[in-house]
């Protein structure tokens, strides 16, 4: 049964039990994502994503890891089109030390110009490795030339350029302007108790500053019609065929999904079969 509470900042708190498991799986959900970003900022929100694992006020980058992975738990984030998150997974016993880690990872991390050096030469690698990687560029472009210039066709990685002239100031007034009660949920589903995950959460975020919500994301325009090649050295060719489908909300969904399953899903599909 899912269950949902509301802290007086706004942070939402949601939780699902599961009969029959152990573990926990518990993580901070933030409004923001590519699509919030403008021209010159893409790629902010996944390298604030990046920097906070360099360090809080109270632990270093090794204690981040270590305290749940000692355990034999995890820890990780990614960054999307439409929010940012932090997620752990561990045992029912030790949500508590996950939810601190996490709490402390979003609300307190150091954000220092010297750290932010470092993650920039990742990402910076990351987006080469996407351009020498075309069945990972092919959906790039796809994105791009489908949205037609809508905020959701720009990187999530951003450019050479934009993530070159990031600096940490940016970073921290992006966190202080989105990271607060209005545009945070924390979730935990499995071996867990609503009633005392509250209490936990609230002990941990009750002092975060309501905040404004991030802006919502403009409707996109109709999805544009052409062809883009890039022709390459290489033996293999990729191709990506797309356009827009109803959302997440939506039933029709599930029928998109066998849809596309028997279209394109595994080596019994028949495009592969065709091919």
């Amino acid at each position: 049964m899912m269950r949902e509470s509301r802290l007086d900042n706004g942070v939402r708190v949601l939780t699902e039990t599961i009969e029959g498991v152990r573990s926990a799986a518990v993580g901070v959900w933030i409004r923001q994502g590519s699509a919030h970003e403008d021209a010159s900022t893409m790629g902010a929100s996944h390298l604030l994503e990046h920097l906070v694992f360099k360090g809080t006020e109270s632990r270093s980058p090794r204690q981040l890891v270590q305290e749940l992975e000692c355990l034999g738990g995890s820890i990780d984030a990614y960054t999307s089109r439409e929010h940012t998150s932090f997620q752990a997974r561990v045992l029912a016993d030790h949500l508590p030390i996950a939810l601190d880690v996490l709490s402390d990872l979003v609300l307190r991390p150091r954000l220092r110009e010297d750290d932010l050096e470092l993650e920039r030469r990742v990402v910076l690698e990351e987006i080469a490795t996407v351009e020498d990687t075309p069945d990972d560029l092919v959906f790039e472009i796809h994105g791009e030339m489908l949205w037609g210039g809508h905020p959701y066709g720009q990187s999530i990685l951003g450019t050479r350029e934009t993530v070159g002239a990031l600096g940490a100031g940016t970073l921290r007034e992006l966190k202080e302007d989105r990271y607060c009660g209005a545009n945070l949920i924390v979730a935990a589903a499995g071996h867990v108790d609503h009633e005392q995950v509250l209490r936990q959460v609230r002990e941990q975020f009750d002092d975060v500053p309501a905040g404004s919500p991030a802006p919502a994301i403009g409707a996109p325009g109709p999805p544009r019609v052409g062809t883009e090649r890039i022709t390459r050295d290489s033996a293999q060719t990729h191709l990506v065929f797309g356009t827009i489908t109803p959302g997440m909300a939506d039933e029709l969904r599930y029928a998109l999904v066998i849809l596309s399953a028997a279209f394109g899903g595994g080596m019994s599909s028949r495009l592969f079969q065709r091919v």
